[in-house]
């Protein structure tokens, strides 16, 4: 697919790559307004923002030296996008498109401009990232804050906060005050307490990425110069997933863009909103639409599922927002049987078995890989795993738990990192004889890494030669995987030495952070050594590294934004679902979300071992509502 370089007129220009986009997907790509695009499953949200970028870059709408800002909650949604625009771009509209996450756009702010804070508010420069959850809060409540003063409030005031409520409600909940709380209450004591030895006790500061949130909206608040700066910058901003977005992300793009000559489109879908946990908004669009003025733009086309799913997908839509309307389905139905089904087993184990025979039909009957499939739950991978890998493996299915730990990262994560990415990528493009793929991905890698111009062709000439010479390096210097730590670690070792370790921190600041990058090559080198255990080729280590050939397990959670011919969602019972009464809304977006994963199938599993289906009956009667039904298999 040849992307262009030169500009082309508004008039001219065509979508890249795909025949054609819904009316008000090409209206959205067009537009010269801040839109928010409500985009159900499917409706392609990825390929709606890569035809934007596009479309704004080949025609100059957003003119050099600007650039277009893309932020979004998860990693891997930043990921696909970034790739995606690659896909849709000549590099040198591309280079102007940077895609991060909330969390590193916040972070990179702090980290370049951070002393400018007030004394108060500013962390030392090597400050570390904590992650505390409920526990730390109590003790921190319980036992080391201590009493206020009497002027203030008692012991007891102190107690009586919520646990649950004190990091979303005082610690973050509201912008920082420049001087501090002047006639503070016993919780903005209890969170100026928490602030102060959080960022001046200890050897090093600590913060968590929400303090860090609530620190860059000051910063650009007391810093006009950081904001205007950012301002100047970006011409058109993107925020993707924008369903998930907390009050400290919308507050932190508000006093950067808000009356502001940029402008912004948001993408998301409010049925998918599965982190109010992790403090989301709960409507962030309508506050959206009220701040910026911008146009509610829905979508109405469904890429990914078969009719008979998109049916069931729009009962389940009805659940959670009464006004939703039908999808339509642009994809066609190609299995025999049931689109969905509930299977009640006797014992875990005879679940597992029949599950492993049923994928492995599944995969002879339609000519399907084990990637074809996922096996989703709500939590305890862990658990689950123990007792279903045993059977895919008898039935000669590899089964992976990506949410399982490799050193001190969860597999899922590991892979989306930039340097194992990169590390993957040059290890084909050194052991395999056609590679011709990575040997570009590579090539434009190091382009970024070194900082080579577009079109400074004689640099990139000389970039190649260097990358061809190193591979047969490296080819020569490990002609066999490893079969010991100290080797798996070398291998990584002598890649980052060409890569460019201060490179690689230059370009992806989180690795500069602490002892992160560390952390990274620690896991990498662990899971090396691990894919290499009973393989002779390197094809195959990197294909047991990349889980080329395994059928996936992981959470819900981790399954947003992917997409899998069929999806088994395994343990639909009330242990797995303790929570639900807590929060139905949630809980039943992220019943829709593991559905709307599948473009065929839909198996959901019960087995009475587990715990009874009473507490969430509801989602029992929303299936069968939408005609599903369930088997008795044994």
């Amino acid at each position: 697919m040849a992307v262009l370089s030169r500009r082309v007129s508004p008039d001219d220009w065509k979508p890249v790559g795909v025949n054609a986009l819904e009316a008000n997907a090409l209206s959205v790509v067009r537009s010269a307004n801040n839109r928010s695009v409500i985009a159900g499953p499917g409706a392609g949200k990825t390929e709606l923002l890569a035809q934007r970028a596009a479309y704004l870059l080949q025609t100059g709408t957003a003119p050099a030296p600007r650039r277009i800002l893309a932020i979004s909650f998860k990693r891997d949604a930043v990921t696909s996008l970034a790739a995606r625009v690659r896909q849709r771009c000549h590099r040198s509209h591309a280079e102007r498109f940077d895609s991060m996450t909330f969390d590193a756009f916040a972070k990179g702010l702090i980290d370049r401009f951070g002393q400018a804070l007030p004394e108060r508010w500013r962390p030392r420069p090597n400050y570390k990232i904590m992650f505390p959850g409920d526990r730390d809060y109590r003790e921190f409540l319980s036992r080391q804050v201590g009493a206020p003063p009497a002027s203030i409030g008692t012991h007891a005031d102190i107690q009586a906060i919520s646990v649950k409520a004190f990091e979303r409600r005082h610690l973050v909940g509201s912008p920082l005050p420049i001087d501090g709380w002047p006639l503070p209450t016993p919780a903005q004591w209890a969170a100026n307490r928490f602030w102060q030895t959080s960022l001046h006790e200890g050897k090093k500061s600590v913060l968590s990425f929400p303090m860090i949130g609530r620190l860059t909206e000051l910063l650009l608040r007391v810093n006009p110069m950081a904001r205007d700066a950012l301002r100047l910058t970006y011409s058109h901003l993107f925020m993707d997933e924008f369903q998930d977005t907390t009050q400290i992300q919308y507050d932190l793009v508000c006093i950067v863009f808000l009356h502001t000559d940029t402008v912004i489109t948001s993408v998301g879908d409010n049925k998918q909103q599965i982190m109010r946990w992790a403090m989301a908004m709960d409507d962030p669009f309508t506050a959206f639409d009220g701040d910026f003025g911008a146009t509610r733009t829905p979508l109405y086309n469904n890429y990914r599922s078969s009719p008979e799913l998109v049916r069931i997908q729009h009962v389940l839509a009805q659940a959670l927002d009464t006004r939703a309307v039908a999808p339509v389905s642009k994809t066609a139905g190609t299995i025999a049987g049931d689109s969905c089904a509930i299977l009640d087993f006797s014992t875990p184990e005879i679940e597992a078995k029949r599950l492993a025979a049923f994928v492995a039909t599944e995969m002879k009957t339609y000519t399907l890989g084990p990637r074809d499939f996922v096996l989703l739950v709500r939590q305890k991978a862990n658990e689950y795993a123990a007792v279903l890998e045993p059977a895919f493996v008898t039935a000669g299915i590899p089964l992976r738990n990506e949410a399982g730990m490799v050193g001190s990262i969860m597999l899922q994560d590991l892979l989306v990192e930039d340097v194992s990415g990169l590390i993957v990528s040059l290890l084909r493009l050194a052991m395999a004889t056609r590679a011709g793929r990575h040997w570009t991905k590579c090539q434009e890698a190091l382009i970024t890494l070194r900082g080579v111009a577009p079109d400074d062709e004689v640099a990139q000439a000389r970039l190649a030669h260097e990358l061809d010479e190193y591979v047969l390096e490296l080819s020569a210097s490990h002609p066999n995987p490893p079969r010991s730590k100290t080797v798996s670690r070398s291998i990584l070792n002598d890649i980052l030495g060409f890569i460019g370790r201060e490179r690689m921190i230059a370009v992806h600041p989180a690795y500069g952070q602490g002892d992160w990058l560390e952390k990274v090559l620690d896991s990498a080198t662990e899971h090396l050594l691990a894919s290499s255990s009973g393989k002779l080729d390197w094809s195959s280590v990197l294909d047991a590294y990349e889980g080329i050939h395994a059928i996936p397990l992981m959470t819900i959670h981790k399954s947003k934004g992917l997409e899998y011919h069929s999806v088994i969602f395994v343990g639909l019972d009330d242990g797995a679902w303790w929570s639900f009464s807590n929060d139905q809304i949630e809980a039943t977006a992220g019943f829709f979300v593991a559905f709307t994963r599948a473009k065929q199938r839909v198996v959901f599993t019960y087995c009475a071992q587990r715990g009874t289906r009473t507490k969430i009956a509801t989602l029992y009667q929303l299936l069968t509502s939408a005609g599903v039904r369930s088997t008795k298999v044994a």
